[in-house]
């Protein structure tokens, strides 16, 4: 079996960092992702999706340190969902991206001039 998701897009948000109870650093960030297609009449349309990105540790550290808003990076990880009971005693849902490689493909400046330039973060 396998778990395994790999997403290309722009960083909407600059990273948040908190750390967990165990001491964990947890770094957090949303990603955008565009799809283009043509619709029943032929027309171009596009779709954009919001990730929700959860580094740890290491991963976590170098994302907070080198990735602004607006960068472009690819993303591979796994998915994970979750189950909570909120305040009023409802059920919620959610679904995030556990990443375990990080690549920095470009700048948020750089990222619509420039050839994508490659750096990873394990």
């Amino acid at each position: 079996m396998k778990n395994t998701v790999t997403l290309v897009g722009f960083v909407g948000n600059t990273p948040e960092v908190r750390t967990a109870q165990s001491g964990a650093a947890i770094t957090s960030l949303s990603l955008a992702t565009t799809r283009s297609y043509k619709d029943g009449e032929g027309n171009r349309q596009t779709e954009t999706e919001w990730h929700r990105i959860t580094c740890f540790n290491g991963v976590g550290k170098c994302v907070a340190e080198h990735v602004t808003k607006g960068a472009m990076v690819m993303i591979t990880g796994r998915i994970h969902y979750s189950r909570w009971t909120d305040s009023e005693g409802q059920t919620r849902y959610g679904c995030e991206i556990i990443a375990e490689q990080v690549d920095f493909l470009a700048k948020a400046n750089e990222a619509s001039t420039e050839e994508p330039r490659k750096q990873r973060a394990k």
